[in-house]
């Protein structure tokens, strides 16, 4: 019982650091990006990542290794598939920026100019990223409550 406890609740604790981290990285690219703009885009970028990873696990340990309601439960749920289809989105929204901001790390940890012509971009993504996992939110709730179950 405290194992599924601790899971759940590192669950919904990656959610609010993601969520966070996920918007901070929206408004830092929208602000100066000279040094401590960077440094500010570069933290909140790391949090997102840690959370993703901290999402990604706990929810693999939560619906497939016997913690939650079973592996059967959430694989016949078709509300579960939209959160993954949500999560999907949110992964391959994140593949453009991810390798963006791998590249500026690079270049400001050398001292050189970073090219930040895409940052509204990314900014934009961010925002929508961060409305998805609002989406997911939603799905996971109504999970919770019992929808998208068969016969539900």
């Amino acid at each position: 019982m405290t194992v599924r406890w601790l899971f759940a609740a590192a669950h919904l604790i990656a959610l609010g650091i993601g969520l966070g981290a996920v918007w901070a990285r929206a408004r830092a690219l929208q602000g100066p990006l000279d040094p401590p703009g960077l440094r500010r885009v570069f933290s909140a970028d790391s949090w997102w990542g840690i959370a993703a990873l901290l999402w990604i696990a706990t929810g693999l340990v939560r619906a497939f290794a016997g913690l939650e309601k079973g592996s059967a439960y959430y694989l016949h749920n078709h509300v579960f598939w939209t959160k993954m289809a949500l999560l999907g989105l949110i992964l391959v929204l994140e593949v453009s920026p991810m390798l963006a901001f791998i590249r500026w790390r690079t270049l400001a940890g050398r001292g050189e100019p970073v090219d930040t012509r895409r940052a509204g971009r990314f900014a934009r993504i961010s925002y929508l990223e961060a409305g998805l996992v609002v989406l997911m939110v939603l799905a996971a709730t109504a999970m919770a409550r019992g929808y998208g179950a068969p016969g539900r």
